[in-house]
């Protein structure tokens, strides 16, 4: 029964191995170019920081960003005589994803810009900005992050373009919601004589008793689902016709399945490729076993021991579809795994 449990957990950690995070911080440097008709320098530094609240999946945004920038020293006045200024701004971000580890993103909203040192042109006041940027993800808690935002003052409707760079650091995992157990009062019951319990059988020592068992004669070793079958994770790979080559568009799928060993490191894998009914069952044979052996070859790239993984062949001995069919002849074309001790 415990390899029923530990199968469940392992399931489970695989569909929500990504972790999540409530806030983000980020530290920003860059600069502003200005419109012609301001009165200030044409290009200044600025810097500052900015704070993030990641918002849940049913909102439309995914994030309210709050922040600050100043100008980097004095910027001067064409006319003579220098300002700070310091911009304190809030935005809704939308995130798309474009791979695994990187991103593009749009921000809209408003703040208001102070100057240390007004003039007719340049007077403190409110702004709407919107703007477009790239997100890069290091770590799961580390992304470097760059954008451009046009700004447009309120009073003048004055323009200024602003470009930053930052390092943005995940923190506060969001935590999981958990029902209160509510205790029931206790109740005094009379002793009751115990029956002796009588043992059911389990005659392939997979955790499972044989009345429930749909799969008697399981493997020693395999971790099992709650009827008794191998847990098996279909790695979703397929191939062309008469090829061992991963196509590339299955990196993710092979990827977030070496993230799932890893975070489980006792655990082992055997890699189990098929082919379809088309050829000599001899060739079919031999080309299963390079199938699975190029899958292997994927894992161990992402720094999976080889003493964790066996490939098994298995020709066109085991279709899941019919063969008839282009369709199911491609089905058959396939890779599984099965979670071992």
């Amino acid at each position: 029964m415990k390899k029923v449990l530990l199968s469940t957990i392992l399931c489970s950690s695989l569909m929500f191995a990504a972790s999540e995070y409530k806030y983000e911080v980020t530290p920003i440097i860059g600069g502003a170019i200005t419109e012609g008709n301001t009165n200030l320098d044409d290009d200044y530094g600025v810097g500052g920081l900015s704070f993030g609240f990641n918002l849940d999946d049913k909102s439309f945004f995914n994030q309210v960003e709050l922040g600050f920038l100043n100008s980097l020293g004095e910027v001067d006045y064409d006319k003579g005589g220098d300002t700070q200024i310091t911009r304190i701004f809030t935005n809704v971000i939308k995130d798309f994803e474009i791979t695994n580890n990187s991103s593009i993103y749009g921000l809209v909203g408003a703040g208001v810009e102070v100057f240390s040192d007004e003039d007719d042109r340049n007077d403190s006041g409110l702004f709407g900005n919107y703007g477009i940027g790239y997100k890069y993800k290091f770590t799961d808690d580390m992304a470097l992050k760059t954008d451009i935002r046009h700004l447009i003052n309120a009073d003048h409707g004055d323009n200024t373009l602003l470009y930053t760079v930052g390092l943005a650091i995940s923190f506060g995992k969001k935590a999981t919601n958990v029902a209160p157990v509510q205790q029931e009062p206790v109740k005094e019951v009379a002793p009751v004589k115990e029956e002796p319990k009588q043992v059911e059988k389990d005659s392939d020592g997979d955790g499972v008793v044989d009345s429930i068992d749909q799969c008697p004669n399981t493997p020693k070793g395999d971790f099992v689902d709650k009827v008794g079958c191998s847990l098996k994770t279909n790695l979703n790979i397929n191939f062309e016709f008469d090829s061992e080559k991963i196509n590339n568009s299955y990196e993710s799928k092979i990827k977030k399945f070496a993230e799932f060993m890893k975070k489980f490191p006792t655990t082992k894998a055997k890699i189990e490729a098929h082919t379809d009914a088309v050829g000599t069952e001899e060739y079919n044979q031999k080309l299963s076993e390079r199938r699975a052996l190029s899958t292997v070859n994927a894992l161990k790239a992402y720094k999976i021991d080889s003493s964790r993984l066996k490939s098994f062949g298995y020709g066109e001995s085991k279709p899941v579809a019919t063969n008839e069919t282009k369709e199911g002849r491609a089905q058959n074309r396939r890779v599984e795994a099965t979670i071992v001790k």
